[in-house]
């Protein structure tokens, strides 16, 4: 289940984890920084007890419409394994988001957990992941905004990637949608 909506006349890339230009008046500040033990704490309690392929378009259509509403200009993905379920590409997103999506994804898939754990426990020890991890940076991104899909009693099974906003808040946009996914 795919959708993407028409791409607007002048797409502006904001893939980067840097910081992008202000905030819409629409959008939440933006997220308090996180330690290790808080982005494993909301990993645990995120956990799915299924995930089905209606789930999928549950998931990316709540995306879309928290996305929507703060007029952030992001690309969307959600995968089970090797099989993408969903993807849209939002107004002002453009393919260096999907590049993005990609190499974040692939944090997830390696080491089963959030792009931006991953990147947090390499800072949290005076270092980066490109710098320690010894994977190519053109392939991996431990920037925030992918997150593990984990089902109770399989483990991880897939992933749900943000990107185009910073790193923070793409993976506070994917926090705040599965919370609210889970509790529909």
């Amino acid at each position: 289940m795919t959708t993407s909506p028409t791409p607007s006349a002048s797409p502006t890339p904001s893939a980067s984890p840097t910081p992008s230009a202000s905030p819409t008046p629409s959008s939440p500040a933006a997220p308090a920084p996180l330690t290790v033990d808080e982005l494993v704490a909301q990993e645990r309690r995120l956990t799915l007890r299924r995930f089905t392929y209606e789930d999928a378009w549950m998931l990316g259509s709540l995306l879309v419409e928290l996305a929507r509403e703060r007029r952030s200009p992001v690309a969307i993905d959600i995968r089970r394994g090797a099989q993408q379920l969903f993807h849209c590409a939002l107004p002002g997103s453009s393919a260096d988001n999907d590049a993005w999506i990609d190499r974040k994804r692939r944090v997830v898939e390696r080491y089963g957990q959030s792009s931006f754990l991953v990147g947090t426990r390499h800072r949290a020890k005076g270092t980066t992941f490109e710098e320690s991890s010894r994977l190519d940076p053109d392939v991996y991104a431990a920037h925030g905004g992918s997150f593990p899909i984990t089902v109770e009693g399989v483990g991880v099974i897939g992933s749900v990637t943000v990107s185009g906003l910073p790193q923070a808040e793409d993976h506070a946009m994917v926090v705040e949608a599965l919370e609210r996914f889970i509790t529909a």
